[in-house]
């Protein structure tokens, strides 16, 4: 538990880091600095990272590690798109749809068609708000929504079937590849900024090697429903972290509104079938 809650801290405190630095360096530049900077820091621990019991490894694991990485380059990248577009308490709120998604999948209950109901409310309070949503942020969110949907249905399986950290270290490394070229176009002279680089190395610690480490440590011992129940603080830990690094508020509608998704998704975590 207290892993699953430690990472939910550190992500939306780097996220809110990375949002500051949006007028310096785009989202794309940004995703790149924490993908990088995080794949450093897993190749320069990984002797240190990797468990001692050797999990049995072959071909059939290749598939389970690409589409956990997949999941892990396509939510990271669009999240940060939306982050530029719309509040960061917003945006992870219309992300943590992929979560609900997942636990009301798994309900065997026909309760769960009400927690669904609940969360498609609280979407639609979040377009009724007063404060203008940029329909293109809303729409990066939901993408960030699907991925973060695969990320746990492949970190459970990766978790069992790669050792230690290797399959973080796998999607780290294959997304700073994939990025590197369109990051440092868009990026410019700004992307080798020392303060730019310090904090991009801040936001890989605290956005991807620390919350992603306790998340595959979680998934292994902890069931899906259970990740779940604690996974729906991510949008009031994303509310906090904004309003204290970036000063951004939410009215009375866009607080209503996370709290039918935020109860949504644990009433629908809690009725899912323990595996």
């Amino acid at each position: 538990m207290w892993a699953v809650l430690g990472a939910v801290a550190s992500v939306q405190l780097g996220a809110a880091f990375a949002k500051h630095l949006f007028g310096v360096v785009p989202p794309t530049t940004m995703t790149w600095l924490r993908l990088a900077s995080s794949a450093l820091a897993l190749v320069a621990l990984r002797p240190l990272l990797r468990r001692r019991t050797r999990s049995a490894t072959g071909r059939r694991n290749w598939p389970i590690g690409l589409g956990y990485a997949a999941c892990l380059v396509g939510m990271n990248w669009s999240i940060y798109q939306a982050f530029a577009r719309i509040p960061l308490g917003v945006a992870v709120t219309l992300e943590f749809l992929g979560p609900l998604a997942v636990a009301v999948a798994g309900a065997r209950s026909a309760r769960h068609l009400l927690w669904a109901a609940l969360a498609a409310a609280g979407v639609v309070l979040l377009e009724w708000s007063p404060a203008h949503l940029d329909p293109r942020g809303v729409v990066f969110a939901l993408v960030a929504a699907s991925c973060w949907a695969g990320y746990i249905l492949f970190g459970g399986r990766a978790g069992h079937s790669w050792p230690g950290l290797d399959v973080l270290t796998l999607a780290c490394v294959l997304g700073a590849v994939a990025l590197a070229g369109p990051a440092l176009h868009v990026g410019g002279a700004a992307t080798w900024r020392p303060a730019v680089l310090m904090t991009g190395l801040a936001v890989g610690l605290l956005s991807s090697v620390i919350p992603y480490g306790l998340e595959l440590f979680a998934l292994r011992s902890i069931a899906p429903r259970v990740f779940g129940i604690l996974m729906s603080l991510e949008p009031v830990a994303a509310a906090l972290a904004a309003l204290i690094v970036l000063g951004e508020h939410l009215g009375p509608i866009d607080i209503v509104a996370m709290g039918c998704i935020v109860v949504a998704s644990i009433g629908a975590a809690r009725g899912t079938r323990a595996t």
